[in-house]
């Protein structure tokens, strides 16, 4: 027998399969068996939530469109969370502004207020003839309301908005 069978027999050739993790082996110059190593730890991060975000500054705290009224407008308006603020109504040109930190402060308490989480998210009530209707966008959550049913929560978001509230006007 040569010397490489005699070793594959043995199961120490270069064709013998390595040890399992889980065998026992025997260190070099002893009989007493080593336990086998236990496997590195690895450190997985959390998963981040929702709640743990953290908004950068030109990240988009709400976003209200309105649209209707007997002019039949289309406007929009969008806060970021840096104060700053951009108003379209229909096709025009954009016209942006900034509100004071204070007044970033009174949007975002009214639009975390567990009053305002309680809000509908779609209008239960008649329409009213030539009103307006409003969708409001904050995180991942989006009302519409109408003229007409606008529960005091929301109207305290509207108050708190840029330019006395909504954009109405054509």
């Amino acid at each position: 027998m040569t010397l490489g069978a005699a070793l594959a027999v043995a199961g120490c050739g270069p064709d013998a399969p390595p040890p399992r993790a889980d065998s026992p082996t025997t260190a070099p110059g002893s009989d007493a068996p080593t336990p086998p190593s236990a496997p590195p730890e690895v450190s997985v991060p959390p998963t981040p939530t929702a709640s743990d975000h953290r908004p950068g500054p030109r990240e988009v705290l709400v976003e209200v469109g309105v649209s209707g009224g007997y002019a039949g407008v289309n406007n929009q308006l969008v806060v970021h969370y840096d104060g700053g603020y951009t108003t379209r109504s229909g096709t025009g040109p954009a016209r942006t502004g900034r509100m004071t930190p204070a007044q970033v402060a009174e949007l975002r308490a009214a639009l975390e207020a567990p009053a305002y989480a309680a809000v509908p998210v779609r209008p239960t009530g008649k329409p009213v003839f030539d009103g307006f209707r409003y969708v409001v966008s904050h995180r991942y959550r989006v009302v519409v309301a109408a003229d007409g049913e606008l529960p005091a929560a929301l109207r305290r978001v509207f108050d708190a908005l840029p330019d006395g509230g909504p954009p109405t006007t054509p």
